[in-house]
């Protein structure tokens, strides 16, 4: 209750605040939600699993935040950032993909 409570008041404030994401910043900022969506779709896997557990959620929420985000900086110095921006993009998608596969999988035993 109080996760979903945060992410209630957390979306009223960003909506009532409007804050703006520094330029320096926006490259990041999609790939870096990408990355959070895919570590939070794997935690719900497997809390349907019963396998959950919050220390692997942190770390696997943060470090697929930071990898991510450094793989489309590494693309950026490298000057093949979109490219980069591009794989880092289709790889968590499949990773999405295949955790709500397996969810619906669950759901419906099928």
């Amino acid at each position: 209750m109080i996760p979903v409570l945060g992410l209630v008041v957390g979306v009223a404030l960003g909506l009532f605040l409007q804050p703006e994401v520094p330029l320096w910043l926006q490259p990041y900022l999609p790939i870096a939600i990408v990355a959070a969506l895919d570590a939070v779709v794997g935690a719900l896997r497997a809390l349907g699993e019963r396998r959950f557990d919050d220390r692997v959620f942190v770390v696997s929420f943060i470090s697929n935040v930071f990898i991510a985000g450094f793989m489309v900086f590494l693309g950026d110095q490298l000057g093949v950032g979109s490219q980069l921006s591009t794989g880092v993009i289709v790889v968590l998608g499949i990773r999405i993909f295949a955790n709500a596969a397996a969810i619906r999988r669950r759901i419906f035993h099928a």
